[in-house]
């Protein structure tokens, strides 16, 4: 089975979950399929595995309508893209698009790193669900990442097509932690406005001897906006970034990581941080329960001081010791070797379409 794998969502400085998403899915299926990656810019290779690959337009190129005719000089059996807008004109393969989630239909505001111009294409995008099964409906199967996200897709109707899930998982090889709990919280994620960490911020107001430490890149002007929310003598750690070392080296000393996001697609931090044994605290939304089981604790994301107690209840170090065994196990079900399995059998289900098709 010969399979292209659409790495250039890959970024060039470090991972944001596409990215990673995308890296680790192409190492995993490597070794059980013929892969080759698709890039734009060969500083991505420094966070790619060592994969063929060949160098192709960007995606946000007009040149990408017509992509496949580079791809089918490569004879594929299939063709993976982590998101829905690879070029399909003339393509002589089996082609998978994956639809993450639909964050941007409720929380518009794009991604800042995209240029101006798609910044405004994409809120054009997102004010109707017609482009996006224009885009969907190109595909021999459409993936996704959650069962979540498969029912909102299958709510809005958004594909013909079958939908499957090829899921999110953390990095392999990381030991279980061995030091008891500091009162300490982190969270990992962006700073946009449905990220919701202001509610957190706020709670610290209920939460005396504890410290937040915010681990992701951020503005200037953003941290300006939350810092201004600081409560009196609340103790709160701006990292601006940390290398993966440093979040495992944090996550594993916390009391628990901390997300009162309103929409996700998955929310890998949760099942990294339990990977390692350290309990969540997180919004009582259908994802996160789809994710977190019954080892996370779950708030009201609205409510600053239902957070505070869900945290306060992991300061009994019975409980503590409870949910992270139980994080353990709940972690457990995910792992990129499962996720390669599923994207394999949905090459073989797309190429087998599309030969159906060309008869």
């Amino acid at each position: 089975m010969k399979i292209v794998m659409d790495a250039r969502f890959t970024r060039t400085d470090y991972h944001d979950g596409i990215s990673r998403y995308g890296s680790s899915l192409i190492e995993a299926t490597a070794k059980i399929a013929e892969v080759t990656m698709l890039i734009n810019d060969e500083r991505q290779l420094a966070l790619l595995p060592d994969v063929p690959w060949i160098k192709v337009n960007s995606p946000l190129s007009p040149r990408e309508l017509f992509v496949a005719h580079q791809i089918n000089k490569l004879n594929p059996d299939a063709v993976f893209s982590p998101l829905q807008t690879m070029g399909s004109w003339g393509r002589r393969y089996g082609l998978i698009l994956t639809l993450q989630d639909l964050i941007y239909y409720l929380h518009p505001q794009p991604p800042g790193f995209l240029p101006l111009p798609v910044r405004v294409l994409w809120r054009l995008y997102h004010l109707a669900y017609w482009p996006q099964r224009l885009l969907l409906n190109r595909a021999d199967l459409v993936a996704t990442i959650s069962r979540t996200s498969q029912s909102l897709i299958e709510r809005f109707r958004l594909t013909r097509r079958p939908i499957r899930i090829i899921g999110n998982a953390p990095q392999p090889g990381k030991p279980p932690r061995a030091a008891e709990p500091e009162a300490s919280l982190v969270y990992m994620g962006s700073f946009m406005p449905y990220k919701n960490v202001q509610t957190i911020i706020r709670a610290m107001e209920f939460l005396p001897g504890f410290s937040l430490h915010l681990l992701s890149r951020i503005t200037p002007e953003r941290r300006v906006e939350l810092e201004l929310l600081t409560p009196p003598g609340a103790t709160v750690v701006y990292h601006n970034g940390v290398t993966d070392a440093e979040y495992d080296d944090l996550v594993s000393r916390a009391t628990a990581l901390v997300t009162l996001s309103k929409a996700e697609g998955f929310g890998l931090p949760l099942v990294e941080s339990m990977t390692l044994g350290t309990p969540v605290v997180v919004a009582d939304t259908e994802i996160f329960r789809e994710v977190g089981g019954t080892a996370a604790r779950y708030a009201d994301a609205e409510n600053p001081a239902s957070f505070a107690r869900e945290v306060r209840a992991l300061a009994d170090p019975e409980e503590w010791r409870r949910r992270s065994a139980a994080s353990l196990v709940q972690a457990g079900k995910y792992t990129w070797e499962a996720s390669a399995r599923s994207l394999l059998r949905m090459a073989e289900e797309a190429a087998a379409i599309h030969r159906g098709k060309r008869r």
